[in-house]
């Protein structure tokens, strides 16, 4: 095993001297050569989480040809993502050669976060010390991922099945780097599905040694307008609580923001032609945004609570859907604002607890729907849990939502036991 582990560091030595949009590549050169495989290749999940695509191989280092989907509902590919579990089968992907060769699939992941996947075709069954050489390697793989997407834009093009809008654009860029993060403490993800008109939701979480920070907002209007509002929410948000500002200065700190370009809005708006006033009160002049803003308390759980005219969240307790109905207060941007106030919330052991904009609600018809599938996924990992709800969002709307559809999610605390997840037909293979 002490070869195992000074293979692995060679192989990162070896990536990281490698230039940032060819380190995936680097990487599975050698593990290829190392394990005498035919393939290896990195399949990195899309920024719905509904599909992966192919990054390493002939067309996918930095091609600007439009990425090809392999759709995870149904796949292989998807069982490994939600059990987070390396699977092992004989054949090689579809369309290769070899069918009596082996197929490893490993998770690319780091906090929770599914990056992607691993797939090597290898000559024969691997024993348990490859087996555990390649999820090391694939855990790496993670690593090596999140160190240089910062410098290209090779990640991010495998993640877009689609173009994105100049509004989806600035929408995208106000999110988390990363959907899902796991602690140990506790598990919190996230997910959007936008309308095609973006709607301006945002969800944002964050860390500081006491406490987690959550947030979810929604900026009023839609398509640009919606994003530059949700953009001053945001920025204004993190801004005060980086400079260690209490919940009410975050809240007042985006209220004020959005006011002030209200203001400079309607200066503009009055100084405009009165054609002009009617084309910009038919696309919505209204400057405003919801939201809600919680700190927990990572030693006692005690939860604060801000809510500024945005839906109610609902909690998941002992198998239960409540709606949880704080005080309201008014959006950011309305004035006059008295302030806002703050509450606290009954968070407990074993609780999830769920923030959503009323795009998840709509296509629902009715908050029973949402109840039933909330409870119906009470066991599985946020992460699943979270893109099963936008997912049907989507089937629901046949695929074009009217409004943004965004939820966060949070187990409190993590769970002992792992998640039992959805039920498939998948027969998970480790050697033994």
């Amino acid at each position: 095993m002490a070869d195992e582990r000074a293979w692995l560091g060679e192989l990162l030595t070896s990536v990281e001297s490698a230039p940032p949009e060819a380190a995936v590549s680097v990487l599975a050169q050698l593990l290829a050569r190392r394990l005498a495989a035919t393939e290896v290749s990195f399949l990195i999940t899309d920024l719905g989480g509904k599909a992966v695509v192919r990054l390493t191989g002939a067309a996918a280092e930095g091609a600007p040809e439009q990425p090809r989907r392999i759709q995870l509902r149904g796949s292989v590919y998807e069982r490994v993502v939600r059990s987070q579990q390396a699977h092992v089968a004989s054949g090689e992907p579809e369309g290769a050669a070899g069918p009596d060769l082996v197929r490893v699939i490993a998770p690319v992941s780091d906090r929770g976060d599914a990056i992607g996947l691993l797939e090597l075709t290898v000559p024969a069954r691997p024993d348990r010390r490859t087996m555990q050489l390649i999820v090391e390697a694939a855990h790496a793989l993670a690593y090596v991922v999140i160190t240089n997407r910062r410098f290209t834009d090779l990640y991010e093009w495998g993640r877009r099945t689609t173009r994105l809008s100049l509004a989806a654009e600035i929408q995208h860029r106000l999110l988390p780097d990363s959907f899902t993060c796991e602690s140990g403490r506790f598990i919190v993800a996230g997910a959007l599905e936008p309308a095609a008109d973006i709607g301006g939701d945002t969800f944002d979480y964050t860390l500081d040694r006491h406490a987690l920070h959550l947030s979810l907002t929604d900026a009023m209007g839609h398509d640009v307008q919606a994003a530059l509002v949700a953009t001053m929410v945001v920025g204004a948000l993190r801004n005060a609580r980086r400079a260690g500002g209490s919940l009410l200065d975050q809240a007042q700190d985006a209220h004020q923001a959005v006011a002030d370009y209200a203001d400079r809005a309607h200066q503009a708006f009055t100084d405009h032609s009165e054609q002009v006033q009617q084309a910009i009160i038919r696309h919505g002049g209204q400057v405003m945004a919801t939201g809600q803003l919680l700190r927990v308390s990572l030693d006692t759980g005690r939860t604060t609570f801000v809510n500024a005219g945005h839906v109610w969240p609902l909690r998941l307790r002992e198998g239960q859907v409540e709606e949880i109905t704080p005080l309201v207060d008014l959006p950011f941007g309305v004035t006059p604002n008295p302030g806002y106030r703050l509450q606290t919330l009954d968070l407990r052991q074993g609780d999830r607890l769920l923030l959503l904009t009323d795009g998840m609600l709509e296509p629902h018809g009715t908050e029973a729907d949402l109840s039933d599938l909330i409870r119906q996924t009470g066991d599985w990992h946020p992460r699943d849990a979270v893109r099963l709800f936008t997912e049907t969002v989507l089937e629901l709307s046949n695929h074009d939502p009217r409004d943004d559809a965004t939820v966060l999610c949070l187990d409190w605390p993590a769970p002992d036991s792992p998640y039992t997840g959805p039920r498939t037909d998948d027969t998970q293979n480790t050697p033994s």
